[in-house]
């Protein structure tokens, strides 16, 4: 389970949100600077709230009032962005490898985890590929391995489909259906696509200006 209540003035309006996600999929909805990519940023602690709390389990990761602040990269949460932020120098496998290595961890054990993500999106034959010479469709699915190898506590997903071309879009859509499925975490899926919302949208989580709408 994952909760939020966070407030925090922003450029246009006052951001003043609560709720509570479980575990599997909820579609966050609202119109374009309703606030949506901003709540994910919150949570993933890439911008701070003026007040509030962010709990994820039975770990508290925002407090404001008692002064409790996780830095993302200890947070344990996976991000997807729009636009998937992977860096273009780097192997399919050392984007995977990316997050992990600021937790330490040893090679064996880091090694096992981008194999198990490369292997859960089917893209274990790419692993030494540049990520530039990948498809739409395949760069998506090495920017999901990246978050999945943290094995996360939760997963946030920024418009994950938009830059794909309407025929990518459905396979891979009906592709996270299933990865979705066997994953027991809080999932927030940002979208304008009706169609995201029909195929994973069994809870929703409206906003708009920066409150939770009924």
């Amino acid at each position: 389970m994952l909760a939020f209540a966070v407030r925090a003035t922003l450029r246009d309006f006052g951001f003043d949100a609560a709720g509570d996600v479980p575990d599997g999929v909820t579609v966050v909805l609202g119109p374009s600077g309703a606030g949506k990519s901003t709540l994910l940023r919150f949570i993933a602690g890439l911008q701070r709230p003026d007040a509030g709390t962010i709990v994820l389990g039975d770990r508290t990761l925002c407090d404001v009032a008692r002064g409790i602040w996780v830095p993302p990269e200890h947070r344990n949460v996976g991000v997807v962005f729009q636009e998937y932020a992977l860096f273009p120098h780097l192997s399919v496998a050392a984007n995977v490898a990316y997050g992990l290595r600021a937790r330490a961890l040893p090679a064996a054990d880091r090694n096992r985890r981008v194999d198990r993500a490369l292997a859960m999106l089917d893209i274990a034959s790419l692993a030494p590929e540049n990520v530039t010479r990948l498809s739409g469709g395949q760069r998506q699915r090495v920017a999901l391995a990246r978050a999945l190898a943290i094995e996360p506590a939760a997963l946030l997903l920024d418009e994950p489909l938009s830059a794909l071309d309407p025929v990518t879009r459905e396979r891979v859509r009906g592709e996270l259906g299933t990865l979705f499925a066997s994953l027991a975490i809080p999932i927030l899926l940002v979208t304008h696509d009706d169609a995201d919302r029909e195929a994973f949208g069994h809870r929703t989580l409206h906003l708009a200006r920066g409150h939770v709408a009924a």
